[in-house]
């Protein structure tokens, strides 16, 4: 593992601001009933509004709303079902202070969610869903692309790798070119190596204690691995909810080699650790 400062860029929304140059938290809020963590807990309207509220107040600067459950096996969701899970739940947070990121694949549901009120577009499957490059290009908005062989479905088949570091950098920068290519703008690109997504344990582990090698890429980095499977290996075998010191750890050890934003389901434990890390750093 090797120690990197965070890059100078800052992304601005209207008269919100998101400055990546410091470690940021992005609250996870699943309007799904099936995802592998909090599944059905937020599923309402008015249960997903106040638990975005609660993650606001913990120190979450971005919200990141999904519609449909990435897990291994999940079920497909219908477009329509997605908007309707999703938008009205945009709706009611557009009115606060707080970024908004969307966890879609679907660029009809970007475009429906951009018009709500929403700023990023936080793609797992790295926008290889058609048009979604040219949806991307057309918005002008942040997209987050995530290193994922495959479909949810498929994807633990997919899981072999030469050197998972080498071969994860390899696969983000073949994505990177061709959303330039479609007119995706340099600044507007953050990357994520997508732990947990056609990776083992071993592959997990190797790619955090090798992130900062993602740095030589040259954009910023999102790092997501809260309460996942590979968290819980480490720990024995606990299930999602005993995970979060080891997730905490995980999002620490990320910072520290480049990460500027980490996708959190436990958001006061992640804001502290990171502010202890802050102060630290101004010290020395």
């Amino acid at each position: 593992m090797q120690l990197m400062p965070l890059p100078q860029r800052t992304w601005t929304f209207g008269d919100l601001t998101l400055d990546l140059s410091q470690p940021q938290v992005m609250g996870i809020l699943n309007v799904t009933p099936d995802s592998f963590s909090d599944g059905g807990q937020h599923h309402a309207q008015a249960a997903a509004v106040q638990r975005a509220l609660q993650m606001i107040e913990e120190g979450a600067t971005v919200i990141d709303i999904g519609g449909e459950s990435t897990r291994p096996g999940a079920s497909v969701v219908e477009l329509q079902e997605e908007i309707d899970r999703v938008v009205p739940v945009v709706e009611a947070l557009a009115q606060y202070p707080v970024v908004l990121s969307i966890d879609t694949s679907q660029p009809q549901v970007i475009q429906a969610a951009v018009q709500a009120g929403a700023h990023i577009w936080n793609d797992v499957r790295a926008l290889t869903r058609p048009q979604a490059l040219q949806t991307a290009a057309a918005l002008n908005i942040p997209v987050i692309i995530m290193h994922m062989r495959g479909e949810p479905t498929t994807m633990n088949d997919l899981a072999h790798y030469n050197n998972v570091t080498e071969d994860v950098i390899q696969e983000l920068q073949q994505r990177i070119d061709v959303a330039l290519a479609a007119g995706i703008l340099p600044h507007n690109i953050m990357i994520d190596p997508g732990f947990g997504f056609a990776k083992d344990a071993e592959h997990n582990f190797k790619l955090l204690n090798e992130l900062y090698r993602l740095n030589a890429l040259g954009y910023p980095m999102l790092s997501g691995l809260s309460r996942k499977r590979f968290i819980g290996e480490a720990l024995g075998g606990v299930d999602a909810k005993q995970r979060v010191v080891g997730s905490v750890a995980g999002h620490l050890l990320s910072v520290q080699q480049g990460a500027s934003l980490v996708r959190a389901h436990d958001v006061r434990a992640t804001v502290d650790a990171l502010k202890v890390w802050q102060r630290m750093m101004q010290i020395c």
